[in-house]
């Protein structure tokens, strides 16, 4: 257990004590899709759709999932984010929505779960704004695309 850093030498969960490490720019980069049929791409293109505008709507509730993630993550410590972007796009191929989130920080931890939880929420928004038109979407691949800053330095996830 010693390469998982929120176990302690007893095995029980902590949060990590991050009060030594330095104070760095730290940038995570996720992304994700909600996958659904055509019809219900073209309800949210038009606008159509009842609950509203749903990519507004998921835009605004990715970046409020950021600002919490500390109170949805057991572990995450809280963060002074200076940055966050959601991105939504229509994917006509896919077809659905793609989601992109960036999360920004000068400080002892990192914002990968920042930017994943973004994604996650604004996926599942976009899912919630429209499930009446079609059960049966898809929330799917949502992943760490990039993370910089920090002693492990820069990640970048291959295709």
């Amino acid at each position: 257990m010693s390469g998982l850093t929120h176990i302690d030498a007893s095995g029980t969960a902590s949060m990590v004590d991050v009060s030594d490490k330095a104070m760095t720019e730290r940038v995570g980069i996720a992304e994700g899709s909600v996958r659904m049929e055509p019809q219900t791409l073209a309800l949210i293109k038009a606008g159509d759709a009842k609950k509203g505008d749903v990519l507004g709507v998921a835009r605004i509730a990715g970046i409020m999932a950021a600002k919490k993630t500390h109170d949805l993550i057991p572990l995450c410590h809280p963060l002074l984010l200076t940055k966050v972007t959601v991105d939504l796009t229509i994917d006509e191929a896919l077809p659905g929505i793609r989601v992109r989130a960036m999360a920004k920080v000068s400080g002892q931890t990192g914002v990968e779960m920042e930017a994943l939880t973004a994604v996650s929420v604004a996926c599942l928004t976009v899912y919630d704004m429209v499930k009446a038109a079609d059960r049966g979407m898809r929330i799917e691949d949502i992943r760490l695309v990039e993370k910089t800053g920090g002693k492990s330095g820069h990640f970048k996830a291959g295709d």
